[in-house]
């Protein structure tokens, strides 16, 4: 049965929006998934600006409910960290309990970028911790990003591509998607072989 994937990330805030969902999309489907993408459903009118993001909301999550995977862009957005909504959906997923894959466009981790942020000026307090000039503590997970992400990623059996793509490229450059979407056809959509002696089946 084929796979239906949802494809988290902040393409929908793209001027070419459009072009790079669509083209996601069709990677995924190459790939032999069913994509699932926000801004692919119509929005229901609402009588409010808050009534239509709620409604925006809604359409999102019952897509993550009918999909079977979920490839989250993390690739820093705005900031330091990944887009706020993609990192949602990538723990609405992980709460379902639904196999996630991730990839970033950037080959710096959480802790380097976070010292870009305080311009290197950090320090080591008596404890070992890593802190900034603002007395803040600084993750330091050699991870992609803040470690609920990575690690729940990791504990479910996921994968996670970091690439390096150039700063002019940051969300339109979709080698490590491409990666990442190879990585989630193996371990959803490659059949196991029955005669495969590597694979140890366990019982309760």
């Amino acid at each position: 049965m084929t796979k239906k994937i949802y494809l988290a990330g902040p393409e929908v805030f793209l001027p070419n929006a459009r072009e790079m969902l669509d083209l996601k999309a069709s990677l995924a489907r190459e790939a032999g998934f069913i994509p699932l993408s926000p801004g692919d459903l119509q929005i229901p009118p609402a009588d409010t600006r808050i009534g239509h993001g709620c409604n925006i909301n809604e359409v999102d999550e019952r897509m993550m409910i009918e999909a079977d995977a979920v490839i989250a862009n993390l690739t820093p957005f705005r900031g330091i960290a990944a887009d706020t909504g993609t990192s949602y959906e990538l723990g609405f997923m992980c709460a379902l309990g639904k196999p996630v894959f991730a990839y970033t466009n950037v080959a710096a981790n959480h802790f380097t970028r976070i010292k870009a942020h305080y311009r290197d000026v950090v320090a080591l307090d008596e404890t070992g911790r890593y802190r900034g000039p603002d007395g803040l503590s600084i993750e330091n997970f050699d991870m992609v990003d803040n470690l609920m992400l990575h690690g729940g990623i990791l504990r479910r059996g996921g994968v996670i591509i970091v690439g390096d793509a150039p700063a002019e490229a940051l969300y339109t450059d979709l080698t490590a998607f491409r990666r990442c979407l190879a990585a989630a056809a193996e371990k959803l959509l490659t059949p196991i072989d029955p005669d495969r002696t590597d694979i140890v089946e366990t019982s309760s």
